[in-house]
């Protein structure tokens, strides 16, 4: 079981984060979204809520030199399943998905990014209706952009309080090292305030962005969504 709080605390730059769990009284599911920025262009942007998910737009658009790779839609929502990415690659699972393929289909057909040289990996989630949740990373060999490794975790069922915490970077560098191991076992506990304020509070103050956390009722299936962007009008 891995601290989150001191885990958050200790790396200045874990990149973009995804957070998959179950509330503390087991009542609900749990996602929390966190997007963070070295240069001006990744920090020019802000979580906007759609309907069916969310999507990154510039804060300031005179400001936005490069679209790519950092507007896309993080949370999209099918039926009862919620998808959760840190890029374009949440409409390729929303499509497959919709087509009746799986998960794990439509990740095979996407691989990192192409920003050499951090080649930044692709981390993406998928919460089931029933609260259990899929998580993966798709990454280079070690920077070498013509070896991909595809990783993918299950987790049915898990515990009131427990969450897996995945991230794209280890920690800041040049170029920046891609995230290794397993996702980390986390423990989360409170109300969706208490979720939301530990992971903003933790995140490194001068590289943090925003923050999308979600609460999913596990009987009614209905939602509750918190939104922070360090950008505001």
């Amino acid at each position: 079981m891995i601290d989150i709080v001191k885990d958050l605390q200790q790396n200045s730059y874990p990149g973009r984060g995804i957070v998959l769990g179950r509330s503390s009284d087991g009542e609900n599911a749990v996602i929390g979204y966190f997007i963070m920025g070295r240069s001006e262009n990744s920090r020019n942007r802000v979580f906007v809520e759609e309907q069916n998910g969310i999507r990154t737009e510039a804060f300031d658009p005179k400001k936005l030199s490069d679209p790519s790779l950092i507007i896309y839609w993080p949370v999209r929502v099918l039926g009862g399943r919620t998808i959760v990415t840190n890029g374009d690659q949440t409409d390729t699972v929303y499509d497959f998905l919709k087509a009746g393929k799986t998960f794990e289909e439509a990740l095979r057909t996407r691989t990192f990014e192409p920003d050499g040289p951090n080649f930044t990996p692709r981390i993406s989630g998928l919460l089931e209706e029933n609260g259990d949740y899929r998580l993966s990373i798709l990454k280079s060999n070690e920077g070498n952009p013509e070896s991909a490794r595809r990783y993918f975790y299950e987790y049915e069922n898990p515990k009131p309080g427990q969450a897996h915490f995945i991230h794209t970077y280890e920690h800041d560098g040049n170029p920046i090292p891609s995230f290794t191991g397993e996702p980390k076992q986390v423990e989360i506990e409170g109300c969706i305030e208490c979720f939301t304020k530990m992971l903003w509070d933790n995140l490194n103050e001068a590289n943090k962005v925003s923050l999308f956390t979600r609460f999913v009722n596990l009987k009614t299936g209905k939602t509750e969504t918190r939104i922070i962007n360090k950008n505001v009008k």
